[in-house]
């Protein structure tokens, strides 16, 4: 039921004040009079007099006035069981509203509470979720970062590893490269050192006017080996007692000259004397056919290119060297003799090459400037067997080359069979006769240059006794000393084979021999004799 919303005059507002009330309660209270007494009057009674029309008209006034108090009583009590029903509805509302306010704040509480609950729950969980979602990020972050970091450490290791093997291996071959260089290096020295090692060390020789003019004489020694191995020549020496300072050895003219054989000699104390023959070295004796080898041939110059060479090379070793060329030209066995048997030509030979191939040999070491070093020997054999035709002065003579191309004359000569019957074991009837040629040719020192006995014959000690004998006589002062063959040879002699004992110390009587003689003080082999 909807309230009245107009204003009444009994309330400037629609609800009655004080005084509207305290009226409307007399006003009801006369009302209730009035119909009492007239509700109480007896029904039988005989009306009054008719009532005036001001009568009628407040009976008619009461009337409505009745019927609006009943209105108003009606309205009164409806207001009244509104009003107390909207207290009672507000006081419910207000209960209502309290209880509801309560419960709703209640459970607005309860709901904030388990809002709160669960907010704390949720906040709990959530954080729980976000710390565990944290955590699994956190453990998946540090998972990957760890992953990464292990990733970029691996990746670091491994290119920190290609790295140190790039740096390893460019150190490695600078290593490599330096020590290779090292070895090079060290090779090379090594290989310096050893060629300056085998380079024989330069020794100190005499003036080239002191080897041609000693204080003493010569003791020359012909071995198997020397110079180039000196165990023979060594032995020889310790037996005698005397080192020998002039060491002979043989070369053809396809061979180069021997550096060390010179550079060798010098270091032992010793001149070295090469028989320079022009033939094949391994040629053997009594071939005296050699056409490649004629004298004819080497005056057109077929060995120039050789002969320039081996007197450069003198000249670079810078050492004295006696050369003994073409020794016993007299002879008829070697292809640059002149004269065979019977006045025959020797491998085309002719009277006079030999001087002309002397002189050209020695003019090629002139040119290469050689001779400052070279101690030219020309050196002849003995004439006693020689054929009648090569024996005389005057043949011996025609060999000579002539005083400005030889240092030192020298001749070849063995007590040897076989024995002429009038023959002696002496100094004299070996040499003499030869030596008064040389003498008639030229006043150059003699050296014997190729000497020695045959124990055939059993002749030899005195033989030896007699050499050193005669050369400490003045006649023999010119002889600067010999060169002893100290081999042993197997020949043929007059259709048979003969073997010569030519060694010093062939036998214990020729070896005293040769003892006491070198020994001898006025032979002159002895330093300062």
């Amino acid at each position: 039921m909807s309230e009245r919303t107009g204003k009444h005059w009994w309330t400037l507002d629609g609800h009655l004040g004080l005084v509207g009330k305290l009226s409307a309660v007399v006003l009801a209270v006369t009302l209730g009079a009035v119909t009492g007494v007239v509700w109480l009057s007896p029904s039988g009674a005989m009306p009054g007099p008719l009532m005036t029309e001001a009568e009628r008209q407040l009976t008619q006034e009461n009337a409505d006035l009745a019927a609006v108090l009943a209105d108003r009583d009606d309205e009164i009590a409806d207001l009244l069981a509104s009003q107390d029903k909207a207290a009672a509805e507000r006081a419910a509302g207000a209960e209502s509203g309290r209880v509801k306010s309560a419960a709703e704040k209640a459970a607005a509480q309860e709901k904030a509470a388990a809002d709160k609950a669960a907010a704390q729950d949720g906040g709990k969980a959530k954080a729980a979720a976000e710390k565990a979602a944290a955590a699994a990020n956190g453990k998946a972050k540090a998972a990957a970062e760890k992953a990464a970091a292990h990733a970029r450490s691996q990746q670091k290791a491994v290119l920190e590893r290609q790295l140190a093997a790039a740096r390893g291996d460019a150190q490695g071959a600078a290593i490599r490269a330096a020590v290779a260089q090292s070895q090079v290096d060290f090779a090379r020295q090594a290989a310096a050192a050893r060629a300056e090692a085998a380079k024989p060390v330069r020794p100190s020789t005499p003036t080239r006017d002191a080897i041609v003019h000693p204080t003493d004489r010569y003791f020359g020694l012909y071995t198997a080996q020397s110079p180039f191995s000196w165990s023979e020549h060594d032995q020889v020496a310790s037996t005698v007692g005397v080192q020998p300072d002039l060491a002979g050895y043989f070369q053809g003219w396809d061979t180069p000259f021997r550096a060390d054989a010179v550079t060798r000699s010098w270091t032992k104390g010793a001149l070295p004397m090469v028989t320079w023959e022009s033939r094949p070295m391994e040629a053997s004796n009594g071939e005296s056919e050699a056409p490649e080898y004629s004298l004819p041939r080497i005056l057109d110059g077929a060995f120039d290119d050789y002969l320039r060479q081996y007197a450069r090379d003198v000249t670079a070793l810078g050492l004295p060297v006696a050369i003994r060329l073409n020794h016993e030209m007299n002879g008829s066995w070697y292809p640059w003799s002149e004269l065979g048997v019977n006045g025959a030509q020797v491998n085309g030979n002719n009277r006079g090459d030999f001087v002309k191939v002397w002189r050209h040999v020695h003019d090629i070491f002139e040119a290469e400037g050689a001779n400052e070093y070279a101690i030219w020997v020309w050196s002849p054999n003995i004439v006693n067997r020689l054929p009648k035709l090569n024996q005389p002065l005057e043949y011996t003579r025609s060999l000579y080359p002539g005083n400005e191309y030889v240092d030192w004359v020298g001749l070849s000569g063995y007590y040897r069979p076989p024995y002429d019957a009038d023959q002696t074991p002496t100094f004299s009837w070996t040499f003499d006769r030869s030596l008064d040629q040389l003498r008639a040719i030229t006043d150059k020192p003699v050296l014997l240059t190729e000497i020695g006995a045959s124990e055939s014959g059993g002749n030899k000690a005195a033989w030896v006794t007699d050499l050193f004998d005669a050369l400490a006589q003045p006649r023999n002062a010119d002889v600067i000393g010999f060169a002893w063959f100290h081999h042993t040879v197997t020949t043929v002699s007059e259709g048979q084979l003969v073997t010569n004992d030519w060694r010093i110390t062939s036998r214990e009587d020729s070896q005293q021999a040769f003892l006491d003689g070198i020994r001898d003080p006025s032979a002159g082999f002895l330093p300062g004799s």
